[in-house]
């Protein structure tokens, strides 16, 4: 048990730091969250390729604990317009943390003995993809008012240009592309450091 906790800890302190730097934004489309939050998968996929697909899940439910302990304290938080954390989005972070990270587990491991890259690449495209598609949807879409009936996101569901230049799509569909853009850049530059990890720590990564 005493190995998986740096893993451990890792995972914590990014969770607990983008519950909290959600908070602020970052331009029109993001937030400071959006640039920390996709170093889970890098956590996740290095604790994989060292110590294997069950260490790689206890470090994920870890990371749900955290998370879903930091959703607890969000609620008690009264904001300018109500709880910081409301039951939608509590949900939505939830299901999409830990059904993403769990299919990361799965690809990285089914894709493992292929070329070092292929492995953390593919899983964090993929996982990273389901992530925000279930988190935004679940959180924001119109559809799923009934989750929270009391939850006013009619600023979400409202038509804007799509990341301010495109067709007219649901606010937060302009969100959820920016947020998704973000992970895929962040996919590509922790390759390296994924590569130079692994590489230091003795592992065969070829």
């Amino acid at each position: 048990m005493r190995i998986l906790i740096p893993g451990v800890l890792a995972m914590a302190a990014i969770v607990v730091a983008s519950n909290i730097l959600v908070q602020f934004p970052l331009g029109a489309f993001l937030t400071w969250g959006a640039l920390s939050y996709p170093f889970a998968f890098l956590v996740t996929d290095l604790t994989n390729r060292l110590q294997g697909p069950a260490a790689a899940r206890r470090v994920v439910l870890a990371g749900f604990a955290a998370g879903i302990l930091c959703s607890f304290v969000g609620t008690q938080i009264t904001g300018e317009f109500g709880p910081l954390v409301t039951l939608r989005i509590a949900l939505g972070s939830g299901l999409a943390f830990l059904c993403a990270q769990l299919l990361d587990v799965a690809v990285f491991d089914r894709l493992r003995q292929g070329s070092w890259w292929r492995a953390p690449l593919v899983s964090t495209l993929l996982s990273s993809t389901l992530d925000t598609a279930l988190f935004f949807t679940i959180a924001f879409s119109a559809a799923l008012t009934f989750l929270e009936p009391g939850n006013d996101v009619s600023w979400a569901t409202g038509p804007a240009p799509l990341l301010g230049l495109g067709p007219e799509a649901p606010f937060w569909v302009s969100l959820a592309v920016g947020d998704w853009l973000v992970k895929l850049l962040l996919a590509l530059v922790a390759l390296l450091p994924f590569r130079l990890a692994v590489a230091k720590l003795g592992a065969k990564v070829a």
